[in-house]
């Protein structure tokens, strides 16, 4: 694309999302979810070759390395998002992926090739699963997170000092660990996944008692880091994830697990509405965290009966969604515009609170060909009458 091409765009992109906010779209938006892994493994994008190892380890490489992945995307990906160079500059955070929370406690991260970091669970063996308990809640700027604030430190001065990036200086830096990957989630990083999910059944009253301390965590450092960086201890809606809660019933999500996300919501926010990001098969919960927890936005996964969800939730419900990622890695562009066009038709569009999006986070590998098609099916078939 060039730029006037560019220009167009995101002329067009303004207007559709000034119309999806004032409830008055005249199409459907559309967006990727993407991180630096997409463009790492073998990828022009990362000429250098570097590994998730080397990222964390080095905060010139991560800051140049977020920004040539930005660059990338937004030359390469069309969808409803500003593309070509920033007008006002480069928006990077720290990224230490998925692995920050269980870093924090003390997990230990795992280097695979080809692979993205994991972490290895602290409390496995049952004779340390009371072991946090002892030490008390973790120093919100200790731990890993104290490399998180050298990093960002190191982006901020990059920020003061104007270095520009491809002809544009950095406009704004965040920190990780501003947000949550949610309790349960967390939960399952710590003590390992089948444990966890045992623990619930046989031993609630360890689970509720590691969920508390993951939560209260959660919620102290959060609140110490808008302190650092001057912002409000409150927000008027609450933003958060837990994919975990996929591998639970929702009797036991409401006696178990929702009581945590009430709490992390009333901390951190005031009334609300909400929004929660869930992946995976976690629809079934949905109706109960509306009308529990005043969650009015769903970012969600794979698999979705996407026409049963808006019949579930009602037209005032937010829900972003799309074609399954393992779909899109493997998919022809023809079976992509097909699935596009079947997703668009299951009434998922009634009540103008849709956006179309992969479901969730495009993988690795996933060709360039399938992203486009979506975006152009999705702006053919998303049309809402005049």
């Amino acid at each position: 694309m060039s730029p006037p091409d560019f220009q167009a765009h995101n002329a067009e992109v303004k207007t559709v999302w000034e119309a999806y906010r004032a409830r008055r779209p005249f199409r459907v938006p559309i967006v990727f979810g993407f991180n630096p892994r997409y463009t790492m493994f073998n990828h022009p994008a990362n000429p250098r070759g570097v590994t998730f190892e080397q990222y964390f380890n080095d905060p010139e490489v991560m800051l140049t390395r977020i920004i040539e992945h930005h660059y990338w995307i937004r030359h390469h990906v069309p969808q409803d998002a500003e593309m070509g160079l920033p007008q006002d500059g480069w928006t990077v955070s720290v990224d230490f992926q998925n692995c920050y929370e269980a870093m924090w406690f003390g997990c230990r991260v795992t280097f695979s090739p080809g692979e993205v970091p994991d972490t290895e669970p602290l409390l496995k063996d049952d004779d340390r699963k009371r072991m946090l308990f002892d030490r008390g809640l973790p120093d919100p700027f200790g731990g890993a997170m104290a490399r998180n604030w050298e990093f960002y430190d190191y982006f901020l001065k990059k920020k003061s000092d104007g270095t520009e990036y491809f002809g544009r200086p950095i406009a704004s830096v965040l920190p990780a660990g501003t947000g949550t990957d949610g309790p349960m989630t967390v939960c399952c990083n710590l003590r390992g996944t089948t444990e966890f999910c045992t623990d619930l059944a046989l031993d609630p009253d360890y689970a509720r008692q590691l969920l508390d301390y993951v939560t209260q965590a959660a919620v102290g450092r959060i609140k110490a880091y808008r302190t650092r960086l001057g912002q409000p201890p409150k927000t008027e809606t609450c933003t958060f994830a837990d994919d975990s809660i996929q591998l639970i019933s929702t009797s036991m999500y409401e006696g178990l697990v929702m009581p945590f996300h009430r709490q992390l919501i009333e901390a951190l926010s005031e009334r609300g509405p909400h929004a929660v990001h869930l992946c995976g098969d976690a629809t079934r919960h949905f109706r109960t965290m509306r009308d529990r927890l005043n969650v009015m936005s769903f970012d969600t996964g794979f698999p979705v009966d996407f026409g049963r969800l808006r019949r579930t939730l009602g037209p005032e419900v937010e829900i972003l969604g799309g074609p399954a990622v393992p779909f899109l890695l493997r998919a022809t562009p023809g079976q992509v515009r097909t699935e596009v066009r079947r997703i668009l038709m299951t009434g998922i569009m009634d009540g103008g609170r849709f956006v179309l999006r992969e479901g969730n986070n495009v993988a690795p590998g996933t060709p360039i060909e399938n992203l486009r098609t979506l975006y152009l099916a999705g702006k053919e078939f998303g049309r809402y009458p005049a």
